[in-house]
């Protein structure tokens, strides 16, 4: 009796150590880590991602490399001039041509953004060659083709809809795809050849970001983009050492009173110390999150991210998620 209690013990414990040995996904641990790392849920968390909403795919806004036509705007509404701003329900009126009864439009703002700095070294640039940010505004149906111009319900407001706003016909968004649970590598190594670029913009012109938050990068369908595309957001020091705020804790005391020999961190070599100098180049690069590509155009593609291990930043690194394809 007290060998078959013994042999159901062992039993026990060889089924509770196989489970500990799978990832969350159900696979082997040791398969899902590749070789050279440890299966730990330090460096392979594993995603929980955040499935985009109508509001995602229809107010996210983008990047376009060419001016869009504004000869269709938004003149004013049914309470013009007292109401300036307008929801869903409100009436508003729409000047220039080719409106149908029945059309539907949606309603763009060319963006200007106010900030007075860059974000990141270059980014002024970047933004030049990527285009013309515009934000997703809303969507109107035409109710009246009688008058000079047209007559629309607004169906859908992302944010109020002003007079000067841009009417374009609308167009259905395909649905976007979204793979199962996976481990997320933080400390993947950059592979060369694989397709990577950068985020130039957050929408609202936020420059920390986090997860359901949307982002613009400079790679678009001309370079193999598609809607439900993955891409791993990543982050090297010496972007943090190139950062005006991330830089002051370099500059900081990095030392224990009690170390002989204390080292002196890139940024603050002019510490006088006996230690060594740390590289910041010499650290491995991190992965902050993960989006999914919800719009693309030539040149670029707006992303959501549905993960993040911390806040992503414009300025931060994409590069294709081959596992989530």
């Amino acid at each position: 009796m007290k060998k078959t209690g013994l042999l159901l013990l062992l039993v026990a414990a060889s089924a509770i150590a196989q489970d500990t040995n799978l990832a969350s996904n159900g696979t082997p641990a040791d398969a899902s880590a590749p070789q050279g790392t440890s299966p730990t849920s330090v460096s392979f968390p594993v995603e929980r991602v955040q499935t985009p909403t109508y509001a995602d795919l229809y107010c996210a806004g983008f990047i376009n490399k060419q001016i869009l036509p504004n000869a269709n705007y938004v003149t004013g509404g049914l309470q013009t001039p007292n109401t300036t701003k307008f929801v869903t329900g409100d009436i508003v009126y729409l000047t220039g041509s080719s409106y149908t009864l029945g059309g539907q439009y949606t309603i763009l703002r060319e963006l200007l953004d106010q900030n007075r700095y860059e974000v990141f070294p270059g980014q002024k640039k970047a933004l030049a060659e990527a285009g013309q940010p515009y934000g997703e505004i809303g969507r109107v149906r035409v109710v009246d083709t009688r008058s000079k111009g047209a007559i629309a319900q607004i169906e859908y407001s992302c944010d109020p809809i002003n007079p000067g706003d841009i009417a374009v016909p609308f167009a259905e968004k395909p649905a976007v795809s979204f793979h199962p649970p996976l481990r997320f590598d933080r400390f993947v190594p950059p592979t060369n050849g694989k397709l990577s670029g950068r985020i130039v913009l957050g929408k609202d012109f936020d420059s920390v970001l986090g997860t359901g938050m949307k982002v613009y990068v400079n790679v678009g369908s001309n370079q193999g983009v598609k809607i439900g595309d993955y891409f791993r957001a990543v982050r090297s020091y010496g972007a943090d050492l190139k950062d005006p705020v991330d830089s002051l804790s370099f500059y900081a005391s990095t030392a224990e009173d009690t170390q002989k020999r204390p080292p002196a961190i890139e940024g603050n070599w002019m510490t006088k110390t006996k230690g060594p100098n740390i590289h910041v180049s010499d650290l491995p690069r991190r992965a902050v999150g993960e989006i999914v590509i919800i719009g693309v155009t030539p040149t670029t593609a707006t992303g959501m991210i549905v993960f993040s291990m911390e806040d992503v930043h414009a300025g931060d690194g994409v590069e294709l998620d081959e596992q989530a394809q």
